[in-house]
């Protein structure tokens, strides 16, 4: 499937605000081997983890077949989304 930039920039930010929930989620609930999690907190960090796992594999992907469909090196697609994200962007060439 051929995704615009500005869908990559998007697809990266969610995955972003994902992990970014994961984290939070450990740091909130404290080590998981050194603090005995509940089973409610346990089902949550894992439904959380696996969001964010799915959101960075379909990420991958995309920058893959956008790095192909437009004849760019994967690693500066990946470079210029990321940076996109930094800056608050997401449109146009991602220049």
């Amino acid at each position: 499937m051929a995704h615009t930039f500005a869908e990559l920039v998007e697809k990266q930010r969610a995955a972003d605000e994902a992990y970014a929930r994961v984290r939070q989620l450990q740091d909130a609930y404290g080590p998981p081997t050194q603090t005995k999690w509940s089973d409610q907190q346990t089902t949550t960090w894992e439904t959380a983890w696996r969001a964010w796992r799915d959101l960075a594999r379909d990420v991958q992907a995309a920058v893959t077949g956008y790095a192909k469909q437009e004849g760019t090196p994967r690693p500066e697609v990946e470079a210029r989304v990321k940076e996109a994200v930094r800056r608050g962007g997401g449109g146009g060439n991602g220049t």
